[in-house]
């Protein structure tokens, strides 16, 4: 007989960690296994530079808005540790000298910005910032909440159903409507009902681009919009975004000392090999090597297709289930590119924009965007990519020498198929590629990188367990949302076998490091224990 714990978590990414910290709450005795050699997933800082252990890097996931108030209070992160800087405004610079400073909460500075390029769009900035706070005052909620199984007829799930149902009472046929575009369009559809210069679209379209699988003119980039458009870190501004002091790994790390602290065992380079099930529900997990864990509850924080399809034997699940995860789309095409530089860059469009906290972008347009997912689509990398940087360096000085500086450049396309092999040379190209757009933008820019560190899908895939590169563990495509995440029927944070939960990116309110899914796993959890002690079962 292996040792046996209240609840096993499968995988120490940050949702892992946050279902552990909650579930060791509540006084449940709670083993997280991990397979990596440190936990974090995703959200992990490293020195990836031998001979320049002074440059650390936020490895993948690079940035923070959606994680609550409430989850960062429940487990005390701040005494962890966690501290966050609100980075500043983006900064696209175009080809032809000019640019847009896009603000947050700063609408007179915006208006400036946009009313260089025409002033009908400077003059929706109030109608677009009021559509998105309605938007947030739906949306927002909604993450939070636990999806009702749309259809079932049974009682409990009718009942869930009418609630939701009377959540969204207030709306009025507008609002509907609104809801409904937002699901449906394209990001650029929906920007043409608001803006007509080329270039507000440009920069008004990013965020409905970021980790997407989707050009600008595909439907449902509206909604990748909002979803990284509603959080905040703290700063009362929707839409704003902030970078962890130490990385995103320090994020990780005051989980993880949380969750010890509420009595949490941690083990890392412990890979499941299998989820143990008896008569349709788990009773524990296999270790590589053989060694067997018990326990009644064990939560799953790892994608789909690896918990269903690798750690059960399809024969346990419903084959239609099955099929379901088997067609879970999880492309991406994104590539990572971290470095270290000897000084910050110098934009030729706004030299004297020396304070570069927020985001700067390679995104001369919608065409140059649409152009550079279409080459993917069609099998080839991006010739000229798109990037969103970000040098964390400006306000977070621990994580370089004096005077230098380290920026994550997160970048897109490649053809999301390179997730199936290395293709190592063809990655270093389009790396060059994309230190060159931004050379052409900042003259100086390549010459002052002195190390950096190229991460494709395939790497992903293969170090992080993020299938097909995707950060979100699944494309936020309008048929991979809310009730249907990861598949009908079990987008409440529960599987076909009785005492598994999921909690992974995958579910409801993934991705980005913001620790719902988690959050709403472990109460499902908690209510299931409730009705099994009610009933006389436990």
């Amino acid at each position: 007989m292996g040792s046996s714990y209240d609840a096993i978590v499968v995988g120490g990414g940050h949702n892992g960690l946050v279902a552990a910290a909650y579930l060791a709450r509540s006084g449940a005795g709670t083993l997280v296994v991990e397979k990596r050699h440190k936990v974090g997933g995703a959200a992990d800082t490293m020195a990836p530079w031998p001979g320049a252990p002074r440059y650390r890097v936020t490895t993948l996931s690079y940035v923070m808005s959606l994680m609550p108030d409430t989850i960062v209070r429940d487990l005390a992160l701040a005494r962890h540790g966690y501290r966050v800087h609100t980075v500043g405004p983006y900064f696209v610079p175009f080809p032809d000298g000019r640019y847009i400073v896009q603000y947050d909460g700063e609408a007179a500075k915006n208006y400036e910005q946009f009313a260089k390029f025409s002033t009908k769009d400077a003059d929706a900035i109030p109608r677009w910032d009021a559509w998105i706070r309605g938007l947030a005052e739906v949306l927002g909620p909604l993450l939070m909440s636990v999806p009702p199984r749309i259809g079932s007829r049974r009682p409990a799930d009718l009942m869930e159903q009418l609630k939701l149902v009377w959540r969204f009472r207030g709306l009025h046929v507008a609002g509907v409507a609104d809801v409904t575009r937002l699901m449906t369009m394209s990001i650029v559809d929906l920007l043409d009902r608001f803006f007509e210069s080329d270039q507000v679209k440009t920069v008004m379209a990013l965020d409905g681009l970021i980790g997407t699988w989707a050009g600008p003119n595909e439907p449902g980039t509206a909604y990748v919009m909002a979803h990284h458009s509603i959080g905040d870190v703290g700063d009362g501004h929707i839409g704003s975004w902030g970078v962890p002091e130490g990385g995103m790994g320090t994020v990780a790390d005051a989980i993880a000392a949380s969750a010890r602290g509420f009595g949490a065992e941690i083990r890392t380079d412990a890979p499941v090999t299998r989820i143990l099930t008896t008569n349709g529900a788990a009773t524990g997990v296999v270790l590589e090597g053989g060694e067997e864990i018990l326990a009644p509850i064990v939560v799953a924080a790892t994608h789909p297709k690896i918990t269903f399809l690798e750690h059960l034997d399809r024969g346990e699940l419903p084959s239609e289930f099955v099929h379901d995860i088997e067609s879970w789309k999880s492309r991406s095409g994104v590539v990572k590119i971290n470095c270290a530089l000897d000084r910050a860059p110098v934009f030729t469009a706004m030299p004297e924009l020396t304070d570069l906290t927020g985001g700067f972008e390679l995104a001369h347009s919608i065409a140059y965007l649409e152009t550079a997912f279409e080459e993917a689509r069609a099998g080839a990398p991006a010739t000229r990519p798109f990037s969103d940087g970000v040098m964390p360096t400006v306000v977070d000085r621990t994580l370089a020498p004096e005077g230098h500086h380290v920026v994550s450049l997160f970048t897109q396309w490649v053809p999301h198929g390179w997730s199936r092999e290395p293709h190592t040379e063809e990655l270093e190209a389009y790396a060059d590629r994309v230190i060159g757009g931004y050379d052409d933008l900042a003259p100086g820019f390549a010459d002052s990188v002195l190390h950096r560190q190229v991460i494709g899908p395939h790497e992903m895939e293969r170090d992080w367990g993020l299938v097909g590169g995707n950060i979100f563990h699944g494309e936020l495509s309008a048929d991979q949302l809310f009730h249907m995440r990861p598949a009908p029927g079990y987008a409440d944070y529960r599987t076909p076998i009785r005492g598994l939960y999921q909690c992974s990116s995958a579910t409801h309110a993934g991705g980005g490091v913001c620790g719902i899914p988690a959050y709403n796993a472990v109460r499902q959890i908690h209510r299931d224990r409730r009705r099994r002690r009610l009933s006389g079962k436990g």
